[in-house]
């Protein structure tokens, strides 16, 4: 978990609500058809992910104001996948509209919270609005660099780095304990196997790599017992919810 405030996690998600409408105004129809790193994901595919995320961010507040609990999303996870496709092959004006309106439904509802009832339930991992809000700044932010529009991994700042590798600590493999050494910081350990392998980079690439995306710097260096190896296998995302 992350030791910011409710507060600055609103300004969070504002930024990076903010950061991704900005990389789509230039955006044009053909852009929405590039393929991306995702297998099978368009642009296109991405933009209506961020607009459904969005979407089931604001239903699991408004449910949970009303002392309610909700599916994450509407028709569970065949009616998430449904609603991508549908939405894949929007234009670029229609994917804008349906993205700032998802935003804005999203983060009028986190915007008009009183401090205790961040803590109210929803079913998403049975957490709280808090812990929504949480990975909802995961999926802006890792989303709008899948998009491939100048936003990559390397611009992921220092405290989402540090937070996302937390949260990602249950992909390292059991027999595994990795050792990180991001470049000009402290080093950090993550897992608790008896067989350590030292990772060593800038710690973008770091984040990078353990959110399954590719680092933009190329600086990641592994080694075990002194000798260069291959950056280990890990396990699947430690999430509900997560585009492939």
């Amino acid at each position: 978990m992350t030791d910011i405030s409710n507060a600055q996690l609103l300004e969070r998600l504002t930024a990076a609500a903010e950061n991704v409408s900005a990389k789509l105004g230039a955006l044009t129809d053909s852009d929405v058809l590039d393929p991306t790193d995702l297998p099978g994901w368009t642009r296109g595919h991405v933009l209506a992910h961020i607009a459904h995320v969005s979407t089931a961010v604001a239903r699991q507040a408004e449910y949970a104001l009303r002392g309610e609990l909700v599916d994450f999303y509407d028709g569970g996870p065949g009616g998430r996948t449904q609603a991508i496709e549908m939405n894949a092959g929007h234009t670029a004006a229609e994917h804008r509209d349906y993205i700032a309106t998802a935003f804005t439904r999203a983060l009028t509802v986190l915007g008009g919270l009183e401090e205790s009832q961040w803590e109210l339930p929803v079913s998403y991992r049975n957490s709280d609005i808090r812990g929504v809000a949480l990975a909802y700044w995961r999926e802006l932010v890792i989303h709008l660099a899948d998009l491939q529009l100048g936003r990559g991994p390397e611009t992921w700042s220092k405290e989402f780095c540090l937070y996302l590798i937390g949260f990602l600590r249950p992909r390292v493999p059991e027999p595994l304990q990795l050792k990180l050494l991001p470049l000009a910081l402290p080093p950090m350990t993550v897992g608790s196997g008896e067989s350590t392998v030292s990772v060593s980079g800038m710690l973008t690439d770091i984040a990078a790599w353990l959110s399954g995306r590719t680092p933009s710097m190329g600086s990641l260096r592994a080694e075990a017992a002194a000798d260069s190896v291959e950056l280990p296998t890990l396990l699947p995302w430690p999430s509900a919810f997560a585009a492939k």
